[in-house]
């Protein structure tokens, strides 16, 4: 990974064609990574990196945060390219530049400052068990800032607040329809309407597959509690759709009276329409 950031340095991206719309990035994004003086081609997939170095395409799966599992699940299988085995197309090397940039732009715009030393860090836990695991939590902690930091400029651009400037680091939202969304730790985001709990949402963003049901127990544990309080509330589960095993589903499969909702990491990401279904789940 280390020789592919030094040869991403060496490219000089602005000989590249930057059609915003055609390579799926956004306006909002690609002012940020500009504006901070950080090179695109470091942040943004471009089709020809990928034609010129089928390799790199694993740089930019890594920034996107997601799985080479997940990549196939949607049809884009990506570990012939990785491998080095296989040369990539105008076609695919443009759908998978726009899936991948499409989920990156996401992260960045929901990032409250960006910094190229994260990238750095993203990179750097690409090697080893050890640093495998730091990479779970690197993603577990991100998936969590990020699901709330969407919610968050969700209810913002909605103008759902009763006082303005609502994308913070505030964990007290009060909405103008009287309800209060915490965001906490358990369960990791709560929506109340006075002192009763009437959704409860958890994002398991680090869960590995080897460590998955016992993560997903203690996710039980916690919505268990919120039913306990309030029969009638909502429960949602955020999980990424790698730690979605068959013994994962099988223990989803047992607790249907206690999650009324899942959904994927990979899909409140990269679909509009999913997330979409998730602001309709909380009212927001």
């Amino acid at each position: 990974m280390l020789k592919i950031s030094y040869e991403l340095e060496a490219i000089k991206g602005e000989q590249f064609e930057w059609n915003l719309k055609i390579l799926g990035i956004s306006t909002e994004a690609w002012n940020k990574v500009i504006h901070r003086g950080i090179k695109p081609v470091k942040v943004f997939c471009h089709p020809d990196v990928l034609k010129h170095d089928p390799k790199k395409v694993r740089y930019y799966r890594m920034l996107a945060m997601v799985s080479q599992k997940s990549m196939s699940k949607i049809g884009l299988n990506i570990n012939s390219y990785e491998n080095g085995k296989k040369q990539f197309d105008d076609r695919t090397a443009l759908m998978i530049s726009r899936h991948l940039n499409n989920i990156i732009s996401i992260l960045i715009e929901h990032d409250v400052e960006v910094d190229e030393r994260e990238f750095d860090l993203w990179r750097g836990m690409a090697a080893g068990s050890q640093a495998q695991g730091s990479w779970q939590n690197v993603k577990g902690s991100k998936a969590e800032f990020l699901i709330k930091d969407i919610i968050r400029k969700r209810i913002e651009d909605m103008g759902l607040t009763i006082k303005k400037g609502t994308h913070s680091q505030g964990g007290v939202i009060k909405l103008k329809d009287g309800r209060t969304i915490v965001m906490g730790k358990e369960p990791d985001i709560g929506i109340y309407e006075g002192d009763l709990i009437s959704t409860a949402v958890e994002i398991k963003g680090g869960i590995d597959p080897a460590g998955v049901l016992e993560r997903f127990g203690a996710t039980l544990k916690s919505l268990r509690r919120v039913k306990q309080k309030n029969p009638d509330s909502t429960t949602v589960v955020i999980i990424p759709g790698v730690s979605l095993t068959s013994r994962a589903i099988e223990e989803i499969n047992k607790s249907r009276s206690v999650i009324d909702y899942l959904f994927t990491l990979e899909d409140i990401l990269s679909n509009r329409e999913i997330r979409e279904r998730l602001f309709k789940v909380l009212k927001i």
